[in-house]
């Protein structure tokens, strides 16, 4: 396995074959609303019309188009809601990215406690980022802030579900874009205990 900085994390590809092909896992201390990357993940309610945190950060950068966006998913695919640890892309609005993944994260504080739920909020997006061509994709630490999830647990579930999954091998770069100091410190830490196991 190729050597692992604080930030930064490397995976080699299924087979040796592939060794020179890697995918780059990196967390930093950025707002999610300005990442370029081809996608990024929202931390959404069920309603998917918007709320509190990073998902009405993302609402509100990205303008009317989005919310439209969601409220088409929701008379089509889902009329009751995204369920938790689903994933389903749209369209950006005025972000700099082109897709907005969307997932729903267990609620720590409604007792949903399983970190089975909260691992599929990571593979789900992974798995709707390349369904719709994504090379990479930036994520929040989902279900951590007003969800009541530990930083450290977030942490260390989200990096163990992108290192296992296999859509890794299709994507570029998987960004960890956190909103303090302590989530990176956690995200930094996950990235590290992962590279030592």
């Amino acid at each position: 396995m190729a050597t692992i900085t604080p930030t930064v994390g490397r995976r080699p590809l299924s087979t040796p074959e592939e060794e020179a092909v890697t995918s780059q896992i990196e967390a930093i201390r950025a707002d999610l609303t300005r990442e370029s990357l081809d996608a990024i993940v929202n931390a959404a309610n069920a309603t998917l019309l918007g709320g509190g945190g990073v998902d009405g950060a993302i609402h509100a950068a990205a303008g009317p188009r989005l919310l439209e966006a969601c409220r088409g998913v929701r008379r089509t695919a889902y009329p009751q809601g995204l369920p938790v640890g689903y994933a389903v892309a749209t369209g950006a609005g005025n972000l700099p990215c082109r897709w907005v993944i969307h997932t729903v994260g267990p609620n720590w504080n409604r007792g949903q406690r399983d970190e089975a739920d909260l691992a599929a909020c990571f593979t789900n997006s992974l798995r709707e980022a390349v369904r719709v061509g994504a090379r990479s994709v930036a994520f929040p630490a989902v279900s951590a802030g007003a969800y009541g999830w530990a930083g450290p647990t977030v942490a260390r579930v989200a990096v163990a579900a992108v290192r296992s999954a296999p859509e890794l091998a299709d994507l570029d770069l998987v960004r960890f874009v956190l909103f303090s100091d302590r989530l990176l410190a956690d995200f930094r830490a996950a990235l590290n205990d992962e590279a030592r196991a």
